[in-house]
């Protein structure tokens, strides 16, 4: 009988990929922290840009990606606590760098909202199919510059446009190939699990 419970619970609508999990606090708590690390962890997969304060790292695509597997409100919350714990010091941000004082603040702070909008659109169901995850990483990485970029203008001094070419224009090819791998990744999930929208 229990094992019957589990695919109509993952029918549901509102299901992401962490709610396949048995429901606990403990597993929620988990989770949060999880995505936590995994977001410290890719973020030192970095590479410094010539010309630019802000490096290519793993960070956002692992923001996007918590996000989108666990949910608005878990996603919200893991990084949260990936900005929280690194402002307080642990060198967790690209470059093994942390505080808040630095030019590519702004976009972690834009990688906390977006995974909290890419959260809300996988409970609709925007994990479910390569064309709804594109246009949802898609999303999620505007939001990212849409915060990132203007923080990025304020902290150096830059004009808007020198921020654009510095902090917007390097990251384009390199966006396009994390959705390309969020877009194979995730929907496979759910095939995987035989729970395709």
């Amino acid at each position: 009988m229990s094992t019957a419970a589990a695919p109509v619970r993952s029918l549901r609508a509102g299901t992401v990929l962490a709610d396949l999990l048995p429901a606990s606090r403990t597993r929620d708590i988990a989770l949060v922290v999880g995505g936590a690390a995994l977001t410290g962890l890719a973020a030192q997969l970095s590479v410094p840009v010539p010309g630019s304060p802000v490096p290519v790292s793993g960070q956002t695509f692992a923001a996007l990606l918590v996000g989108t597997a666990l949910g608005a409100r878990r996603g919200f919350l893991a990084l949260a606590l990936y900005a929280v714990v690194g402002m307080a010091g642990v060198p967790w941000f690209a470059q093994a760098t942390s505080g808040y004082g630095m030019p590519s603040f702004g976009y972690i702070l834009g990688m906390i909202l977006a995974s909290t909008v890419v959260g809300a659109l996988a409970r609709r169901g925007a994990d479910r199919s390569v064309p709804r995850t594109a246009g949802a990483m898609v999303l999620g990485s505007a939001i990212i510059y849409a915060v990132g970029v203007p923080y990025l203008a304020l902290a150096t001094g830059m004009s808007l446009g020198q921020a654009v070419a510095a902090g917007l224009t390097p990251f384009l090819i390199g966006d396009a190939l994390k959705a390309a791998l969020a877009m194979g990744v995730l929907p496979t999930a759910w095939k995987l699990l035989g729970r395709e929208g």
